[in-house]
């Protein structure tokens, strides 16, 4: 038989989510639950400060266009599993604070890490946090205080946040399919610059609309859970916002009173909305997103039976041999040559070097899969490229 796969991706953390109609069904399934809670708040820097994900940006945030958010969305299948997935309308989490957060939701909840997705949205229009590229802000060490009393927040905020959905959770039904929306463009194979003569853009890309609803026992909608893979980076100012991302769960929320709308980065490192840089584009996609999402929604959907298994592993990639220290000091040196965030990375890492630091020679890539009922769900951490979401589709299904 055909399997439809849903891609999305996550923290960032791409989450692939795929249906298997080759996975047999237990009509008993049905017949016991799900249960899920939701739980949601601001967190918008209550002062300015440095934004993540532009190395152009030459001052501080100005204002809020609107406001972040961290949301929870706490599920439990019929033996008693629970999971919780978190997104956050920031641009990503260092592993030192990811791995902070994970702990103390272990160790407050009993929940291991394979039952943990911790997502951002991967907006450009959030606050830098702790640890976070340092060496593309100019940071003086007022603002490195507030970046880490801010992280220090936001860790406590989500670990109480987690624990509020875990305690309202209540019997509900949980389906998944797939949409579809196009603003996405590839962004190393197209010219942003002479987008508006092409009659043909070149690919890859993937402009599935993965979609969760999560549905309470008097049938109102409690959360809905989707995602897309392309750039949040309509917007490049100095305004607090979600970007796209974050105008398609207010759509939505508004659409759905009462409903928690939460979004999921796609395999979408090289994928870009174009055109981009207004606040109405941004508005526009938003909405493109929320009409795609509404459609499923509308739609018949396939009901996902109430069962949960969790995986988790971190595979060491190798890296490459760090540069020598000509090679460092040709680059801090050369301004014509090298930006100031690569000189100042190359002067730290000289500094490095002559207090003896050694430098990490392999990485531990985190992979993680659910699965919920027939509903595969992959996240892999960092920027993912689409295709990677489009090889896992190979081997899996279409």
């Amino acid at each position: 038989m055909k399997r439809t796969l849903l891609i999305s991706a996550v923290s960032i953390f791409f989450v692939l989510a795929l249906f298997s109609a080759d996975v047999p069904w237990d009509s008993k399934q049905l017949n016991a639950t799900w249960r899920a809670g939701v739980a949601k708040m601001v967190i918008t820097p209550e002062q300015s400060m440095w934004m993540a994900g532009y190395a152009a940006r030459v001052h501080q945030s100005e204002g809020t266009l609107h406001d972040l958010w961290a949301k929870v969305l706490a599920i439990e299948d019929s033996d008693g599993k629970q999971a919780i997935l978190i997104t956050t309308d920031l641009l990503g989490f260092p592993k030192a604070l990811s791995d902070q957060i994970r702990d103390q939701l272990e160790y407050e909840f009993k929940l291991s890490r394979a039952r943990i997705i911790l997502h951002s949205t991967h907006t450009h229009s959030g606050p830098v946090l702790k640890d976070a590229l340092y060496d593309i802000y100019p940071l003086d060490h007022q603002q490195l205080r507030a970046i880490e009393q801010y992280s220090g927040k936001l860790a406590d905020q989500i670990v109480a946040l987690a624990g509020e959905a875990l305690r309202s959770m209540e019997p509900v039904q949980i389906y998944a399919q797939n949409g579809v929306t196009r603003f996405q463009v590839n962004r190393r194979n197209n010219d942003a610059s002479t987008l508006n003569s092409l009659t043909e853009l070149k690919g890859p890309n993937d402009h599935a609309v993965p979609v969760i609803k999560v549905v309470d026992k008097q049938g109102r909608l409690l959360a809905v859970a989707f995602g897309y893979a392309c750039h949040p980076t309509v917007l490049d100012g100095y305004e607090w916002s979600g970007d796209y991302p974050g105008f398609t769960q207010i759509e939505l929320e508004k659409s759905h009173p009462g409903t928690t709308a939460l979004f999921f980065q796609g395999a979408g490192a090289d994928q870009n909305p174009l055109p981009r840089l207004t606040v109405g584009l941004a508005r526009q996609y938003g909405k493109e997103l929320a009409a795609a999402v509404e459609r499923v929604l509308e739609e018949d959907m396939r009901e996902l039976s109430p069962q949960l298994s969790a995986s988790y592993s971190e595979i060491e990639l190798p890296l490459n041999p760090p540069p020598s220290k000509d090679e460092l000091l040709e680059i801090a040196q050369d301004s014509s040559a090298y930006a100031n965030y690569q000189r100042s990375w190359a002067k730290n890492m000289i500094e490095k070097m002559k207090k003896n630091e050694t430098f990490i020679s392999s990485y531990p890539y985190p992979l993680q899969v659910w699965q919920m009922g027939d509903q595969m769900i992959v996240s892999m951490g960092g920027e993912v490229v689409v295709n990677y979401a489009i090889r896992l589709k190979q081997i899996f299904g279409q």
